[in-house]
């Protein structure tokens, strides 16, 4: 197993798992849409390659990938942050540390710009998701609160 920087023709690969990943995530209540994205996903996938934040994990294929980035926000910070924006394992080579190879090297990419702290989401149904991250170090640092507004009317 090889993480490296993927090249330009392999945009369409980490597209279909990027679909596949947003789509496995309405499951556990993600609202985006899976399919409906690929061509905002695409772009964003090649600006990605050509930056060299985002990486796979290949054997004959590719069977994973990690995207990450370095914040800049609008506002000053105490800390310099990056985030890690998704990350992804074809469901049958699960649970044979690909995905903790894709973390750590993504890390590494991102501690070597500078950065002082990594950030993450994952929805909160999403267990397997929230053990594997805490067991790579990561903790609870801002909860999202959402509510559904059908069914409510004015009085």
């Amino acid at each position: 197993m090889e993480i490296t920087s993927p090249e330009l023709e392999s945009a369409d690969r980490i597209v279909d798992l990027w679909v596949s990943l947003a789509a496995g995530q309405q499951e556990h209540g993600s609202h985006l849409l899976a399919e409906e994205n690929r061509r905002h996903i695409r772009e964003s996938i090649v600006r990605r390659i050509v930056t060299d934040r985002v990486l796979v994990a290949r054997e004959d294929s590719i069977l994973g990938f990690v995207m990450f980035t370095i914040q800049n926000g609008r506002y000053e910070e105490d800390l310099k942050r990056g985030v890690i924006e998704n990350l992804y394992v074809v469901p049958d080579y699960r649970s044979a540390g690909i995905g903790s190879m894709l973390l750590e090297t993504a890390e590494q990419h991102i501690q070597e710009a500078g950065v002082d702290v990594v950030a993450l989401e994952v929805m909160a149904a999403n267990e397997l998701g929230r053990e594997f991250y805490r067991e790579h170090g990561y903790v609870p640092h801002r909860v999202e609160f959402e509510k559904h507004l059908d069914g409510l009317t004015e009085e």
